[in-house]
């Protein structure tokens, strides 16, 4: 049964930074892709970024230079960094694991960023 549990979220100030966590169980996690998406009120799910079973990694043009993706595979965990955080960076931020032809999501974690 795969399971992600996300962490980390919370209210921060313009300019802070926060890391979020994201614990995997129920996969092979260092064979398996993972991801962060977002969503914003009012606005559709997007992808801020993600991370290979190769590290390659890729970032929305929103973040790229602010956040980081990074994964610990001996923890099954994987993490995004955020720095110089922007209201508009408020969301609901959510992990997700691919494996075809599922997806799987975890619950969620809330990120408001205060001006």
């Amino acid at each position: 049964q795969v399971r992600l549990v996300e962490s980390g979220g919370g209210l921060v100030q313009a300019g802070e930074s926060l890391r979020l966590s994201c614990a995997a169980s129920g996969i092979i996690f260092a064979s398996d892709p993972m991801a962060w998406y977002r969503q914003a009120p009012g606005k559709q799910r997007e992808l801020v970024c993600s991370i290979t079973s190769g590290d390659t990694t890729w970032y929305a043009d929103s973040v790229k230079g602010r956040f980081t993706i990074s994964r610990d595979n001996a923890k099954n965990t994987v993490y995004l960094q955020m720095n110089n955080v922007k209201p508009e960076d408020t969301a609901v931020y959510t992990c997700n694991t691919r494996q075809y032809p599922y997806d799987y999501w975890g619950q969620g974690t809330q990120v408001t960023v205060s001006s």
